[in-house]
């Protein structure tokens, strides 16, 4: 595809912090007030309709200096059985709560590294969750994986299991920014793993890679892009490299003075984007790309694309509960995080208590923003309906995006012109009442939207 020259002197102007909107609002501007009495409540007034289950599993086998993630590194099995036992209680305390044992429709295993797992250690999670739930006869069950971990038995208890949809993280092939961000994992090993998981009968595949890393230049991350295309997966998620190490610490580890300038960072995020859809891919909102007939790039053409917690997803389901240490859920009108400290998570589970840390009364005005500005990151359009009724204050904002060339702005709706497609969170920042007035001035809780 085409893609549009973007001035250096835009680029500037939109290149500030900002959230990545996976939630409205997003989790740094919950308003708190929610425990665990409140969400037992909420549990307790689950209806009938379909629900999902996050399962967060930390471990891994060592530190990848770019992640972002809730990790804890170790080398020994018994602290894994131990989390798993807690699993087990934090799973039917919710079960309890709810008073009957929930149709699962949707479930997805995060981290960490979940095929940190060895097969047992599967196995026994995976039971944990059918003890729990009434699994549903069209369950979609996703997993994310460590190349770095994978063996074909593993592959094959996950399906085994009922698992048909596989992420990689792949991130960079190239040897010199594998090795400045202490994730080594050469392509001959990437791609023996793609055709294991093939040949064990995962449906769908996706391939995480990341711009913006330490390290990386044009010639070599289009090396990366074509080598991940060459795997041929059925999605890809590109995403840009959240540098926070006020909030991560190890991120200091890195060289910070090879991380790629602002002009070069988005000229590689402009590079996936061109050479992902030349080769096919249809491009889906911020970062995701797929197959065009793929589940994801259907649900985008038909506008039911959604977008939650995880990211880009069909998830149609209202209800979604987290467990583990620092997973979030929706349910009913409430967001809920678990603790993200490993220790206070198990402490609050030790008391048999369900271990809320934060969370987020959803308001009439956050459901309409939310919904306005998930269709504008799914949809690249917004019907004017949709803007918060204010003093015309984000028709402005919208009036000013139009200037610079980012949206069209017609009598019934708001469409985001192809360079607008590169700023979609800036634009979504102006349906933010959390961010206003201080558009563009946003303090260090977010990473840069360029």
């Amino acid at each position: 595809m085409p893609l549009p020259v973007i001035p250096p002197e835009l680029l500037a102007k939109y290149d500030a912090p900002g959230p990545r909107y996976t939630s409205y609002p997003p989790v740094p501007d919950w308003t708190g007030g929610v425990d665990e009495t409140v969400y037992r409540t909420a549990l307790a007034s689950l209806g009938n309709g379909d629900l999902a289950l996050y399962v967060h599993l930390p471990f891994c086998a060592s530190r990848c200096l770019y992640c972002g993630c809730t990790a804890t590194v170790t080398t020994r099995a018994q602290v894994v059985d131990q989390y798993l036992a807690r699993l087990e209680r934090e799973l039917r305390m919710v079960t309890d709560a709810v008073g009957r044992a929930p149709v699962l429709r949707e479930l997805h295993w995060g981290g960490g590294t979940p095929n940190f797992l060895d097969d047992a250690q599967i196995r026994r999670a995976f039971g944990l969750i059918a003890q729990a739930f009434t699994l549903a006869d069209d369950i979609e069950c996703s997993v994310e994986a460590d190349p770095r971990l994978v063996t074909p038995s593993q592959l094959a208890t996950l399906r085994a299991l009922g698992f048909d949809r596989i992420s990689f993280g792949v991130q960079d092939l190239d040897p010199i920014v594998q090795e400045g961000i202490g994730r080594v994992q050469p392509v001959g090993m990437v791609r023996t793993v793609v055709d294991q998981a093939r040949a064990a009968g995962f449906r769908s595949l996706n391939v995480d890679v990341i711009y913006g890393l330490p390290h990386q230049s044009v010639t070599s991350f289009r090396d990366t892009i074509d080598e991940v295309i060459a795997l041929n997966p059925d999605r890809i998620a590109c995403f840009g490299y959240a540098h926070v190490p006020w909030i991560r610490p190890h991120q200091r580890r890195m060289d910070e003075q090879a991380l790629p300038d602002r002009a070069l960072r988005f000229e590689l995020y402009q590079l996936a984007v061109e050479r992902f859809t030349d080769a096919g891919y249809v491009w889906i909102g911020l970062d995701h790309f797929a197959r065009p007939d793929d589940e994801l790039a259907r649900a985008a053409d038909e506008g039911r694309l959604h977008r939650d917690f995880m990211g880009y997803t069909t998830r149609q389901s209202r209800n979604l509960i987290g467990v583990g240490v620092s997973a979030i859920g929706e349910v009913g009108d409430y967001f809920i995080q678990n603790f993200a400290h490993l220790g206070e998570w198990q402490r609050a589970v030790d008391a048999g208590l369900l271990p809320v840390t934060r969370g987020h009364k959803l308001t009439a005005e956050d459901r309409a923003r939310g919904r306005a500005i998930r269709e504008l990151l799914c949809n690249s359009h917004l019907d004017r309906a949709l803007l918060p009724d204010d003093d015309g204050s984000t028709l402005d904002a919208f009036r000013a995006f139009e200037a610079d060339g980012l949206v069209l702005i017609g009598e019934r709706a708001i469409t985001v012109t192809p360079t607008g497609r590169f700023f979609l969170r800036n634009l979504a920042m102006a349906l933010d009442a959390y961010r206003k007035p201080q558009l563009g001035t946003e303090a260090p809780r977010f990473s840069r939207t360029v």
